[in-house]
């Protein structure tokens, strides 16, 4: 509302028409009435994400194609605002009716529970996209002070808050002025932008989940993990099992295993592989660029599966691994240029710059932007990989703290106050 104060009837349209349609098909004993009211609200729910989203798209490519068949588009363009997290909230709405539909939840007749749920301000903008089965109950139950729920939240805050502030804004500032200009700077800067923009958009990301997963803690409620140390994967598919969990396990769910999965035909399997990253894409924004980033990482899942099926399953030693893991991270580092880019022009310059092999001395800027950079990204492997997993660290109370203590003062001396927004929140 207070981005746009008319825009609060799109969260109270889609809430009242899913909250009858849960109750509906709850209630409904003919499998195909049943169904009616689901698909009303999934239509509900999808017309509102595609008209405020992909409306000028869709409208913008069809001009074109009218234009080549020598005709005029008579569909007006419209200035549509979109609205914070429209992605987040419809696919968590929709999660609620289709798991009723599936007999895996029981219709909410509570209507302030149900907007609760939809509205749970924590992860209401950016995610994680909830299922109901994991946070209904807990809006039901009675919540008390404990003092291990406040401390963990705290922690989880206070690493999010380091990862945003320290490293994702502080890296930022580079990959801005590379992409701003790319035309003008060599590949060495341009390969340093996009590795930044890697860090940068995962510290953004996970940054911000930490922070929502932190402030529920601290209320009493537990939502569902959705970063799992995604830069350690092996294949692009390890990768989207531990990148936006959340997500993933959402297209998972409710469209690539009613799709077949891969219980089918090597070709519908392909098939139902890319049109789910296809969608992803999709989902991540009305842009070319966009569903350019989704069809790589669908290209590469369907081809390290099928290598892994014709190599079989082998036990790597510790140089293939890594090598795997640098691999893998160079093709999610490759795909993110699309989503980085503005344009499909501007994804091709930057490509270009990288191809043209000119490795000079990068661009530098500030120095001591530079320096904190490379220490936010070194300190943050060191942290996911080794000190997180470490069972002294796990056990002792004093590194803990000492740890926390460190990073509120690496916040607060080195951390970026631009008041730049998460990148997720456009989504």
């Amino acid at each position: 509302m207070f981005f746009y104060p008319p825009y609060i009837l799109i969260l109270f349209i889609t809430i009242i028409i899913d909250y009858f349609a849960g109750i509906y098909i709850e209630k409904e004993q003919d499998s195909k009435r049943k169904k009616r009211f689901l698909i009303i609200s999934i239509i509900a729910n999808v017309g509102m994400l595609a008209f405020f989203k992909y409306y000028n798209f869709f409208n913008e490519n069809l001009t074109v194609i009218f234009h080549v068949i020598g005709f005029n588009n008579p569909i007006p363009y419209l200035q549509i605002l979109l609205p914070i997290g429209l992605s987040f909230h419809t696919f968590q709405a929709m999660s609620y009716t289709i798991e009723v539909y599936r007999g895996n939840q029981k219709a909410e007749h509570h209507l302030g529970i149900y907007s609760l749920y939809v509205m749970f301000y924590p992860q209401l903008v950016a995610g994680p996209i909830e299922r109901p089965q994991n946070i209904i109950h807990q809006l039901k139950e009675d919540k008390f002070f404990k003092y291990v729920d406040v401390v963990e939240g705290l922690k989880l805050m206070a690493w999010g808050f380091f990862k945003k502030l320290v490293i994702a804004d502080r890296l930022s500032i580079y990959v801005n002025t590379i992409y701003g200009s790319s035309e003008y700077h060599n590949s060495t800067s341009i390969i340093i932008a996009a590795v930044f923009f890697s860090f940068q958009i995962y510290c953004d990301f996970s940054g911000y989940s930490d922070i929502a997963l932190g402030s529920a803690r601290v209320m009493g409620y537990r939502l569902m993990t959705n970063f799992d140390n995604p830069y350690a994967s092996k294949t692009i598919l390890e990768f989207w099992k531990k990148w936006h969990i959340s997500l993933s396990s959402w297209f998972r769910d409710y469209v690539y295993i009613p799709l077949g999965g891969n219980r089918v035909s090597t070709g519908r399997f392909y098939f139902n592989t890319f049109a789910i990253f296809l969608l992803s894409g999709l989902w991540h924004g009305a842009n070319w660029t966009f569903i350019v980033w989704g069809c790589i990482h669908g290209f590469f899942v369907i081809v390290t599966n099928t290598i892994n099926k014709k190599l079989g399953v082998t036990k790597n030693s510790v140089v293939i691994s890594f090598f795997k893991i640098v691999f893998t991270f160079s093709i999610v580092t490759l795909a993110w240029i699309f989503f980085r880019a503005n344009s499909m022009q501007q994804a091709i310059t930057i490509l270009t710059g990288i191809a043209k092999c000119n490795f000079q001395m990068p661009y530098i800027g500030s120095s001591a932007g530079l320096v904190y950079s490379f220490f936010g990204i070194a300190f943050l492997l060191l942290v996911d990989n080794i000190c997180l997993k470490s069972n002294a660290f796990k056990k002792s109370t004093v590194m803990q703290y000492s740890f926390y203590l460190l990073l509120v003062i690496m916040i607060l001396l080195i951390g970026v106050f631009d008041q730049s927004s998460f990148i997720y929140f456009q989504f």
